[in-house]
C-alpha cells in the first residue's frame, strides 16, 4: 500500500492503525477473545443441536381434495412449535425456502452454528385424517397376540363343561 493511501485515508476513516507493537499486542488479544467466544457460541449450538436431533413436529391443517394446504406451513410456524417445547431458534435459521404447501412429510435443516446444522422432521397431515400407524413386522408381534387363536377353542370347552355341570345339577335336583 502507498504511505499516502494508508496517511491521508485509511488512518484519519478508522479503518487501518499502525503497526506497532502495543497495536500488535492489542490485536493479538482481540483474535483470542474472539475465538474464545466463538468456541462458546459452537458449545451452545451444539448443546441445542442435541435437544432438537430427532425431534419431530406434526402440523394439522386444512386440506383440500387433491393435498393442497389452504395456507401453508411457514419457518414462523416452525419456531412457534419449537418456543412451545420449550427450545429457542431464530426463525432466520431455519432452513425453509419456500412455504410447505402440501400433505406430507419433510426433512428440515435447522442451521444454529456455521459448522452446526441439525434436520428435524416435520409432518404436515389434514384435519380429520385418521391417524396412520407404522406397519408393524410379524416378528415384532408380542407372542401371546400369536397364540390369541388357541385361546378361543379353551374358551368353547370351558362352556361346554359349564352347560355340561349345568345339565348335572338339574339331574340331581330331580
Amino acid at each position: 500500500m502507498r504511505a499516502g493511501y494508508g496517511r491521508n485515508y485509511l488512518l484519519p476513516q478508522g479503518l487501518a492503525i499502525k503497526a506497532s507493537a502495543g497495536n500488535k499486542k492489542m490485536i493479538d488479544d482481540h483474535r483470542r477473545s474472539l475465538a474464545k467466544r466463538e468456541e462458546k457460541e459452537k458449545r451452545a449450538a451444539q448443546t441445542d443441536a442435541e435437544k432438537l436431533q430427532g425431534l419431530e413436529l406434526r402440523f394439522l391443517r386444512r386440506v383440500g381434495e387433491s393435498g393442497i394446504l389452504y395456507g401453508s406451513v411457514t419457518s414462523f410456524d416452525v419456531v412457534d412449535a419449537l418456543k412451545e417445547r420449550g427450545l429457542e431458534v431464530e426463525r432466520r435459521r431455519v432452513g425453509l425456502h419456500e412455504h410447505i404447501k402440501q400433505v406430507g412429510d419433510y426433512d428440515i435443516p435447522i442451521k444454529l452454528h456455521r459448522d452446526v446444522t441439525v434436520t428435524i422432521k416435520v409432518e404436515v397431515r389434514g384435519e380429520g385424517e385418521p391417524e396412520v400407524a407404522p406397519a408393524v413386522a410379524p416378528e415384532a408381534v408380542p407372542e401371546t397376540a400369536q397364540t390369541a387363536p388357541e385361546a378361543v377353542p379353551v374358551a368353547e370347552e370351558t362352556m361346554a363343561t359349564t352347560d355340561e355341570t349345568a345339565d348335572a345339577e338339574e339331574a340331581a335336583e330331580e
